[in-house]
């Protein structure tokens, strides 16, 4: 297609956030007639809160909801007990109802920055498919649902087919989930009217499994769009470093952190990143990519952190950055490490600061020089230290005080 009719494919389009689309005419059409079309995104609770490797899909239903259209956010609380073996080596853990709904409670927290919930027409509305699930008879369901999936096909599908491949265990539990999410979408299109399920490539084949059963159970036209799975320039994968995954909730990972994930991107994917992930204009990013690229990073950095914590986080942030970077100072908006009483030894300051993951690391840090309090080079790493400033390299910071 050349030049959509609809204001939310002509975005996705532009932006890098579509991959594959199952009748992009036929979706066109319908997105173009006017009034919202609701359509979902599905996100089970296995932590809680979501990470940068779900902010793809988050900016789509922000992006959706800007264009007039009513974003479905899908709580997986009954498919969350199964557990989705797309792009998994090994079958996920069983997670209790407890954790669950406490992991659910920390995710509702992610869509409250991005979208809009309410009452009005496109207003996005939060589901739990655990309404539906829970409470399904085994045998009707297997007559009624099970019975439209062929099992060839189900083998065929990368999620099944690359565990097997790898002669790597795939439970019958987890071979349900195909039909779980299929189901799902009929569901929401009995309930919502929900005419298109988004997601990753990775989902492609359980998008494509749900349309097949609608149109089979319920005689639905629905739709399946995925976004591109996004890797770094380096080949690494998003929302991941060296200290662990890059949450979305500040208390998982503190804005100042977040902006500073951001103000690392590596150069190749600046002009991407400023595409899928702040909503600022494509002219207004090609003259920032036709600039210094610093300033584009850091101009990536205060829009993200916007976007995820609020505009006062992202400058509070930014101004942080400049003094501890530019000019020399302490931030306060620094993470903190709270040493012990009488000092805390320095391989172990930096672990708890989340600059290594392992006492033998952190030495080996200090023995080649990296780690600094106060601007000077530390070379005891058992030697304690109480307050100050502490820097591993040039870009890792933290503010240690008293307990």
């Amino acid at each position: 297609m050349s030049s959509p009719r609809s204001e939310f494919l002509r975005i996705v389009a532009e932006r890098g956030l579509m991959h594959q689309c199952t009748d992009l005419d036929a979706l066109d059409a319908v997105l173009a007639e006017g009034g919202p079309v609701p359509a979902y995104i599905g996100f089970d609770c296995t932590a809680d809160s979501l990470h940068v490797g779900s902010l793809v899909q988050i900016m789509l239903l922000r992006w959706y909801q800007k264009c007039g259209h009513k974003p479905i956010v899908l709580m997986g609380g009954g498919t969350t007990k199964v557990g989705d073996p797309s792009g998994r080596d090994e079958s996920r853990q069983l997670l209790s109802a407890e954790q669950i709904a406490a992991n659910m409670a920390g995710i509702r927290a992610v869509f409250a920055k991005f979208l809009r919930f309410g009452q009005a027409p496109a207003d996005a509305v939060m589901a739990d498919n655990a309404a539906w699930l829970d409470g399904l008879a085994y045998i009707p369901f297997l007559r009624d649902v099970g019975r439209h999936f062929s099992v060839n096909r189900m083998l065929a599908l990368d999620s099944v087919k690359l565990r097997l491949e790898r002669e790597q265990p795939l439970s019958f539990l987890e071979f349900n989930y195909m039909v779980l999410q299929a189901y799902d979408f009929v569901e929401l299109f009995k309930r919502n009217g929900c005419r298109m399920q988004m997601g990753g490539s990775d989902q492609w084949g359980n998008i494509v499994s749900g349309i097949d059963l609608g149109r089979r159970v319920a005689n639905a036209e629905l739709f399946g769009l995925t976004t591109p799975l996004l890797a770094t320039a380096s080949g690494a994968k998003m929302g991941k470093t060296a200290q662990g995954a890059v949450w979305l909730n500040a208390d998982r990972v503190a804005p100042y952190d977040y902006w500073q994930y951001w103000r690392n991107t590596e150069d190749a994917d600046v002009g991407r990143f400023l595409k899928l992930f702040t909503e600022l204009p494509l002219g207004e990013i090609d003259t920032l990519l036709a600039g210094d690229i610093n300033a584009a990073k850091k101009r990536l950095a205060t829009e993200a952190t916007a976007l995820a914590h609020g505009a006062a986080a992202a400058a509070d942030a930014e101004a942080t950055a400049t003094r501890v970077f530019e000019q020399g100072g302490v931030g306060e908006d620094l993470p903190v490490v709270e040493t012990a009483p009488g000092g805390t030894p320095v391989y172990d300051v930096i672990v708890k600061a989340g600059f290594a993951i392992s006492n033998s690391e952190a030495r080996r840090l200090v023995r080649q020089g990296s780690v600094r309090l106060d601007d000077q080079v530390l070379r005891d790493e058992i030697g304690k230290l109480t307050k100050g400033k502490l820097s591993v390299g040039k870009k890792k910071h933290a503010i240690l005080r008293p307990a």
